[in-house]
């Protein structure tokens, strides 16, 4: 075994390895350790202390302090279910004082002469290198970057709190999920290929110009990950690690009204309003005004007088007629002076330490519940039996962030899920108002908090919104409308309905004397409001596909443009605009009267949604703002986009879909769409009760070529056809597996047919072929140009 002591590191030998000059790490340098690799991994040993690393895939190094060779638990962070091990298909090569470890995708070299490990990726440029590996097992890490390397990560930012940092951070930042809107990790990453995750609840990280350093963490034996790769990589890798997200039920990808003040008599005219207007709309989340708030059992029952109907279940089924799902406000306390309160002391089911204080609702005293208890958690599920029973489909889970306990919001979302899945199959919905790494694990949606009305505070959502996905929260929303500090003006509500239509929980919420329906702001801002809604229920289909590919990749819905952009300098701190799937970039209004607004497109060709017209990437674009009836939303289309749309129904499954169109934009290279259903309220996905078929295509010499994949998965929809329209051209001959395709005269005679077929003609982006196409099939369709 080689032996070394890490007083042989010099500057000269700093230099050589490409590293800036850094000061002596004087306790650090006395450390002397003895290593073995073996098995794809490397053992470092002094005295009783011990280091384990080693590849758990091929893009990520697990790294293991061991004070006295003592392990602890994991903490929440990390999924029960991953058990990261080292990974057997590993390299190992020692040659004198040096050894490496190696995969496909990285390297790992561990140089016994001066006591440094170098993480590199698969081409050998170095990404992090440490020294000093002793001061492991006083809870202290230390990694050197290159100078310049913009970080990402750990932390966003509360609803009061100034948000025009951006994504970027740097300086010392506190890990924690915080409270009002803040989403947190113990994970910092960059665009230059890496990332690092320490398994810790709380502690901080310092970033310098150079150097990223983490301490006070919250285990002695401090385990971390050390991840190479690309922005979507290293959330794929994350995913694996602190665990994947169960799917949302599909209801949950459209429009939700949660109010504050209201019975039963007005929910159901509000329900109604939305459906004579035809704004499609699927869930109705109440506040306090469902509970009996403070009565015996108060906080888990229905209060009779506003709601009549809900106990028994009649309000359930005069929702379910009109299509609506009902969700409702979960509070993490109990009255003391109740029969549930007084039950939670006697179990010891109460927060050490949180005193008996008054409610600002009901003026009574009230204690919060210790969620980190499995049989507190236990006990306050079973008590929501009733309600779940009686008709709340979803969980609005609210302040459980002012305790100052980064996983308090996590572990009652924890005990919902865990509680729920143990009586049904029905798919667990919630949001809460902070995030902690892990808290994915439980079907866990946030919301930014008690957030301001008016321009200022809605433009401030697009860096809370991205920073939050930056460090793990992909199900996000917001208060769209604002919650507090009055009405917004019709133009902020409609600018802010256009701006919610394209982030991943869609909802508007006001205080208790406010109203968040579209009509209530007049006739212009309803049209523009309703029109996003609609747009919005248009792309269920390509929406829904994205849950399934978060719950396998790690990366949601909505993404900062660094995930596709990694290397281009401009987006690095963009927070105007942000990528909607693959294949969309948004960019939404988010000023009081503006007449023309500047935006920035990465790398690619780009077409706007609306008008057709084309852009290169790599530019700034403008474009004028309609200011009079806000008709608009900056919305562009990716060069080889493919975008399954339906119509747009009232509600989600409304009626069967039994055809998708399908805007396809082909181009040089190769896409691909994979698209997905199921049955969008159960966990049958879960054992293959899926459909899912791959939807590709590419420009060639010869034409467009477009394919279908073989299905997986044992469900089938109601769907018969994808209706391609392929734009760029007219065609002059279509066939399909190398047999002519029947040829209709117009679009609307091949709609009417029972079957395949083609036609061509013209829509707002240009010349386009439509082909009709079975759906479930494996198909190759080559659209040949006239000649």
């Amino acid at each position: 075994m080689p032996h070394f002591t890490p007083r042989r590191l010099t500057l000269a030998l700093g230099l050589a390895l490409g590293l800036a000059a850094a000061p002596a790490f004087a306790a650090e340098a006395d450390v002397a350790f003895t290593a073995q690799a073996a098995h794809g991994e490397l053992n470092l040993v002094h005295g009783s202390d011990r280091i384990t690393i080693g590849f758990i895939t091929p893009n990520t190094v697990r790294v293991h302090a061991l004070p006295h060779g003592q392990s602890s638990p994991a903490s929440i962070v990390i999924d029960p279910k991953a058990r990261p091990a080292a990974l057997t298909e590993v390299k190992a090569d020692t040659t004198g004082d040096v050894t490496t470890l190696s995969t496909s995708a990285a390297a790992l070299r561990w140089d016994a002469r001066n006591g440094s490990l170098q993480f590199s990726d698969a081409a050998g440029h170095v990404l992090l290198t440490q020294h000093g590996l002793g001061a492991l097992a006083n809870g202290t890490l230390k990694l050197d970057h290159g100078r310049g390397d913009p970080l990402y990560g750990i932390g966003g930012y509360n609803a009061t709190e100034d948000a025009s940092a951006g994504l970027l951070r740097s300086g010392t930042q506190t890990i924690t999920a915080g409270e009002q809107g803040h989403a947190g990790a113990p994970l910092v990453w960059s665009t230059a290929g890496y990332g690092v995750l320490v398994d810790t609840v709380g502690g901080k990280f310092t970033l310098d110009d150079g150097r990223i350093a983490a301490s006070d963490t919250s285990r002695r034996d401090l385990d971390y990950y050390l991840i190479a790769g690309a922005p979507k990589q290293i959330f794929a890798e994350v995913a694996k690690l602190s665990g994947h997200t169960p799917l949302f039920p599909k209801w949950a990808m459209g429009f939700t009204n949660s109010q504050w003040g209201i019975d039963e008599k007005e929910l159901l005219q509000i329900v109604d309003a939305y459906r004579a207007r035809h704004i499609p709309i699927d869930n109705f989340t109440l506040d306090f005004d469902w509970k009996d708030w403070g009565n015996d059992w108060g906080e888990f029952t229905w209060n009779t007088t506003k709601f009549p109907d809900g106990p028994g279940g009649k309000l359930k089924q005069m929702l379910d007629a009109r299509g609506i799902k009902l969700t409702g406000i979960m509070k993490p306390r109990v009255h003391v002076d109740t029969i549930e309160g007084r039950e939670a002391a006697e179990k010891g089911y109460f927060l050490k330490g949180n005193k008996p204080a008054k409610d600002y609702f009901s003026g009574k005293l009230v204690r919060e519940i210790d969620f980190a208890n499995p049989q507190a958690r236990t006990w306050f599920f079973d008590h929501m039996k009733t309600a779940f029973q009686s008709g709340m489909v979803g969980w609005w889970n609210d302040e459980a962030d002012n305790v100052g306990i980064d996983t308090q919001h996590l572990d009652m979302q924890r005990a919902i899920y865990d509680g729920q899945r143990a009586i049904s199959n029905q798919r667990v919905w919630s949001i809460s108002r902070n995030f902690y790494l892990g808290a994915q694990r439980y079907a866990y949606g946030m919301w930014s908090g008690d957030i301001h009305t008016g321009f200022a505070s809605m433009a401030g959502q697009r860096a809370r919104m991205l920073s939050a996905i930056d460090v793990g929260a992909m199900q996000w929303g917001m208060d769209t409308g604002g919650f507090t500090a009055g009405t917004p003006t019709p133009e902020n509500y409609a600018r802010w309905v256009q701006f919610g239509a394209f982030v991943p929980v869609f909802r508007v919420h006001g205080d208790s004397s406010q109203k968040r329906q579209p009509w209530v702001y007049g006739p212009t801002a309803e049209k523009a409001a309703a029109d996003a809604i609609r747009l919005r229920y248009s792309l269920i289909p390509y929406i829904y596909s994205y849950e399934d590919q978060r719950r396998h990749s790690g990366v949601g819905l909505v993404r900062p443009l660094t995930f596709d952009w990694p290397n281009d300098p401009k987006v690095r701190n963009d927070v105007a605009s942000w990528m909607f799937g693959d294949s969309l970039l948004v960019s939404p209004v988010v000023e009081q009267g503006q007449t023309a607004k500047t935006i920035y497109l990465p790398a690619g060709q780009w077409t706007d949604w609306f008008t057709g017209k084309r852009y290169a990437g790599g530019q700034d674009v403008t474009l004028p703002i309609d200011a009079r009836s806000w008709s608009d939303i900056p919305l562009f289309v990716r060069a080889g986009a493919i975008i399954p749309t339906q119509p747009v129904m009232d509600h989600v499954g409304q009626k069967p879909v039994t055809q998708l169109e399908v805007e396809v934009f082909p181009a040089d290279t190769r896409t691909q769409f994979d698209y997905y259903d199921d049955d969008g309220n159960s966990y049958d996905y879960e054992h293959a009760a899926y459909f899912r078929q791959s939807l590709a295509v590419q420009r060639r010499d010869d034409g467009v070529r477009f394919e279908t994949g073989a299905v997986t998965g044992s469900f089938r929809p109601a769907l018969r056809f994808y209706l391609l329209k392929i734009h760029g051209s007219a065609a002059g001959a279509v066939d399909g597996d190398g047999r002519p395709m029947k040829f209709f005269a117009d679009p609307d005679s091949l709609q009417d047919s029972q079957g395949e077929g083609w036609a061509s003609g013209r829509d707002r982006y240009g010349e386009v072929t439509w082909v009709r196409v079975a759906a479930g099939a494996t198909r190759s369709v080559r659209v040949s140009p006239k000649r």
